[in-house]
């Protein structure tokens, strides 16, 4: 971890992204072997389905956690990797919905449409699909400087789509939970954290609150 954290540190933050960007292309990578070998099983197109869908709860779990990790660690140089993280969400997301729409419906929409207003998973994966659009829109520095205060709260639906994520995932295998129930955890505890440093924050506000009003009443007191 030491190595990696000199990575990123100073000047050599862009080499550290240039690795992230290697890793994280590793997943697709695998996935394309092993269908270019046969090694995909018996369904292939549920399989790639199944691997791309969770390599995207994977790197949406890995976004989430940068934040406490900062804290944890005292790494602040981790906010650097954040962007990338959530920008390989989005292209597993549509790598996932390519191989849904092409693979399994080559590319009726009409069956497309039907299937995602008939199967409550299918509609709870798209809506999360559609809801990661914008974030994947405001991403940039120049939008988060244009939404000010405004960028925070929309970002903070990531967290619905990371809930509609799992659903999305719980509701299609069914019997075998525990995966689903794995990626649930984690993202319980990281907002269980989140909720916490939140609590923290508003409690220190306060503390300022109160002692600049003791400050004033003092004031007036030994003023008159």
């Amino acid at each position: 971890m030491t190595s990696f954290k000199n990575i990123l540190s100073g000047t050599n933050i862009r080499a550290g992204k240039s690795v992230l960007f290697v890793l994280c292309l590793v997943p697709l990578c695998w996935i394309a072997w092993d269908a270019f070998d046969g090694n995909l099983g018996a369904n292939p197109v549920e399989e790639m389905t199944h691997r791309t869908g969770d390599w995207v709860l994977r790197f949406l779990l890995m976004t989430l956690a940068i934040t406490p990790l900062r804290h944890i660690f005292k790494w602040s140089e981790l906010v650097h990797l954040r962007r990338m993280l959530g920008l390989f969400v989005f292209f597993y997301v549509c790598l996932h919905f390519l191989v849904y729409i092409v693979f399994d419906h080559f590319f009726d929409l009409n069956d497309i449409v039907e299937d995602i207003i008939k199967r409550p998973y299918i509609t709870v994966g798209f809506s999360a699909f559609i809801l990661l659009i914008p974030l994947v829109i405001t991403s940039t520095n120049k939008m988060m400087k244009r939404l000010g205060r405004n960028w925070k709260k929309l970002h903070q639906l990531v967290y619905v789509i990371a809930t509609l994520g799992i659903l999305h995932f719980l509701w299609q295998v069914k019997a075998d939970v525990f995966e689903p129930f794995v990626y649930g955890g984690i993202l319980l505890v990281l907002l269980a954290y989140r909720a916490w440093k939140d609590a923290q924050l508003r409690l220190k506000k306060l503390k300022k609150t109160q002692m600049k009003a003791h400050d004033i009443i003092e004031n007036k007191v030994l003023d008159s």
